[in-house]
């Protein structure tokens, strides 16, 4: 299991967005769960996403966030 999950669905555009953003901080390893996938996860994330997660704490980085913002959230 990878440190980072980002929490996406398909067809949104703040997802690629948030991709880009993530290959621009050059996060080093991350997953993808699409929400549509689970009535949990789509209550939970539905209407926040793309959401970057922590899996090896639980934090949550909700959308917008950039390079920078990225690279001070990781560094905790």
């Amino acid at each position: 299991m990878a440190d980072f999950v980002l929490y996406q669905r398909d067809y949104c555009h703040l997802c690629d967005l948030a991709l880009a953003v993530l290959a621009q901080a050059r996060v080093p390893d991350f997953d993808t769960v699409w929400v549509e996938d689970s009535e949990e996860l789509e209550d939970r994330y539905g209407t926040r996403v793309p959401v970057l997660c922590d899996a090896r704490d639980g934090r949550e980085l909700d959308w917008p966030f950039d390079a920078q913002t990225i690279a001070r959230w990781i560094a905790g």
